[in-house]
């Protein structure tokens, strides 16, 4: 079977907002070392700041993408032949598969400020994993790459 050259790619960054609180932590920072003179508070403002943001920064890097036939979701390689029908999540129904529907063994790269995802159930014998949750900004996009990855209709 040929797979097709199917191509998705994604960044799941952290909202702007997460970006103020970056800012809070490093003022934070500089007022807890205010007592000690201008030179700590500086080293504070800055520290403090530098580090948040690359928690920041670093927690809002996860990729998704589909390339090369596989469906690749943070550190997560999978081969698009191993996986099922892709199943676009609304808020409601990605947040009750997040919640009271998840599976413990399943993959899922959740990001708490993204409210929709796809669904796609591992149809691998020998992976005990049920089904990859993966949350994205453009469900419909992403579930139309794998479906073109192996080679199926992409309409909805």
């Amino acid at each position: 079977m040929q797979l097709s050259s199917a191509h998705h790619d994604e960044r799941l960054s952290a909202p702007r907002s997460w970006w103020g609180i970056v800012v809070l932590a490093g003022i934070a920072c500089a007022l807890m070392l205010f007592p000690l003179g201008t030179t700590p508070l500086l080293v504070g403002l800055i520290g403090g700041s530098a580090l948040t943001g690359l928690l920041v920064s670093s927690y809002g890097s996860a990729r998704v993408r589909v390339v090369n036939g596989s469906l690749a979701a943070g550190t997560a390689r999978i081969p698009v032949t191993a996986l099922g029908e892709p199943e676009v999540l609304e808020a409601e129904e990605a947040r009750a598969w997040r919640t009271y529907k998840a599976d413990t063994r399943a993959f899922m790269l959740m990001r708490s400020y993204v409210p929709t995802a796809v669904r796609v159930e591992v149809t691998d014998p020998t992976d005990p994993t049920p089904y990859v949750y993966v949350s994205t900004r453009e469900p419909q996009a992403l579930s139309e790459a794998i479906r073109a990855a192996k080679g199926g209709p992409t309409g909805a």
